[in-house]
């Protein structure tokens, strides 16, 4: 499997300022399966327990970010008997080439995973000449 070159992943970077998160809690990087074709990149981000009110798509400067809450479903009157699925954010960036057309980004949400359809602005998508009898 090789890396696309108009979708790439955000390196990993070590913070440089001393500045703390404002909400505490757990950040989580969601699984992401991403597709490509001739027209398209396709990118699905695991991201269970979270509405679609709660999630937050971004895009700056050539960088997609993609964000989202996972709220406590608990009730107040209710205690833990098991938690194995923990609640907090998710959070993951990649850096989009000037290849893909960011005006059309759609994203949907089903089931808990997140649809990012990425097209390609149209320079970077093959082109099929026609030869004709001269």
């Amino acid at each position: 499997m090789t890396a696309s070159k108009e979708l790439q992943l955000k390196e990993k970077q070590e913070v440089s300022s001393s500045a703390e998160q404002t909400h505490p809690g757990l950040v989580f990087t969601p699984a992401v399966d991403i597709f490509e074709t001739d027209q398209q990149i396709t990118l699905l981000a695991d991201m269970p327990g979270v509405a679609t009110e709660d999630i937050s798509i971004d895009l700056r400067e050539g960088v997609l970010t993609i964000a989202g809450q996972v709220k406590p479903w608990k009730k107040s009157d209710e205690e833990d008997v098991l938690a194995e699925f923990e609640i907090g954010k998710y959070y993951r960036q990649f850096a989009l080439s000037e290849a893909i057309d960011q005006d059309k980004i759609d994203a949907q949400l089903n089931d808990g995973v997140l649809k990012l359809a990425l097209p390609k602005a149209a320079k970077a998508q093959p082109r099929k000449i026609t030869v004709t009898a001269g």
